[in-house]
């Protein structure tokens, strides 16, 4: 059972969180090529969990 498909919230809440974690990649003590790539990596999982939550 996938539980964001379930629960649109709980995909929310995780979006939410995704795209605290790609802020917090670019504040992050790394070169700018790794900054971005993580940042990118994170809102890409972001806009899939939102795109989850809005299917149900």
């Amino acid at each position: 059972m996938n539980t964001a498909r379930t629960f649109p919230s709980i995909a929310k809440h995780h979006a939410a969180a995704w795209k605290a974690r790609a802020m917090a990649a670019l504040r992050a003590d790394s070169s700018l090529s790794v900054r971005l790539s993580r940042y990118n990596a994170a809102m890409a999982r972001a806009r899939a969990l939102e795109t989850q939550g809005e299917a149900v």
